[in-house]
């Protein structure tokens, strides 16, 4: 039902239908969320993880940081097990997706997911408490996830935790980051921290599909060569710990140029395009422009 037969059945243009509970409930289930819908669930989930303890946020940031850095070694496996293999490239970038499965279904903090959760409530209340907690949760998630992805790289070279014929794997899919400039780093994140932050707005209205649109985006994101800082960090770590690039390298010329690209992507392009759509439905000053004037 349109917005316009909703209002002209108010007016009492017609008889609004009759519906059983079943087919009611039927309409409900599969019934698109609107726009100001979708920004209010995504910005109570900020809000939760904004009211969370550090050491919550920091433990989970270390999982979540461990949990991507499966996407590295399932891409090294592929490598290995499909090399010389049509398609090789295609393949291997499938395994790209298994640890934003890993970490967006389990729930855990990723950075990049931060960049429209916490977001979003800032947007809205513009609220320097709020701004404040938004710094400090990406602090600590950022740093988190760093650790996640170090401890991880450090086993995989030196711990002997991964077949050392899959270590190769991964140090080969891991090559094409490396040769990135810092510049190039940054504009190749910008697009894939567009892309998770959709698929961040996207999860409420995809119940019963989240693994199709996590794997459809950071599949996208795979094929498309754009640097993700968090899944790019195990790869950066990856080749530092084995003497392939420096650690000025892997920290200025990788890891934080694609942290830029991946916020200016995600909050600064998508956010504020998903806020701009519903500014004028949440905020009672935009709404009505009188009691702006009379303030």
């Amino acid at each position: 039902m349109t917005d316009r037969t909703e209002e002209e059945l108010k007016q009492g243009y017609g008889n609004p239908p009759r519906y059983s509970h079943e087919e009611s409930v039927q309409i409900a289930r599969h019934r698109a969320l609107a726009p100001r819908a979708v920004y209010e669930v995504v910005a109570l989930e900020g809000r939760e993880e904004l009211k969370r303890p550090l050491w919550s946020l920091w433990w989970s940031g270390i999982a979540a940081g461990i949990g991507i850095s499966s996407s590295v070694l399932a891409e090294g496996i592929l490598h290995k097990v499909f090399e010389g293999y049509a398609f090789q490239g295609p393949i291997e970038n499938m395994g790209y997706t298994v640890g934003f499965i890993l970490v967006i279904l389990s729930r855990l903090q990723l950075f990049t997911e931060n960049t429209i959760t916490v977001v979003l409530p800032v947007l809205k209340d513009r609220s320097p408490t709020v701004f404040s907690c938004t710094m400090r949760l990406w602090a600590v998630v950022f740093a988190a996830n760093l650790v996640g992805t170090f401890v991880v790289a450090f086993l995989s070279v030196h711990g002997g935790t991964v077949v050392p014929e899959y270590v190769d794997g991964m140090m080969k899919i891991s090559e094409h980051f490396a040769e990135y400039s810092a510049f190039e780093a940054f504009k190749y994140g910008v697009p894939a921290g567009f892309f998770i932050a959709a698929l961040v707005w996207m999860l409420p209205s995809s119940e019963g599909f989240e693994i199709f649109v996590i794997f459809l985006f950071t599949y996208l994101i795979a094929m498309g060569e754009f640097t993700h800082v968090i899944a790019g960090s195990a790869e950066a770590f990856l080749l530092m710990l084995a003497g392939e690039i420096s650690a000025g390298k892997a920290i200025f010329g990788l890891i934080l140029p694609s942290f830029a690209g991946n916020v200016l992507g995600g909050t600064g392009l998508f956010a504020l395009l998903a806020y701009g759509q519903v500014a004028h439905e949440i905020d009672p000053e935009l709404a009505n422009p009188r009691r702006r004037k009379k303030k």
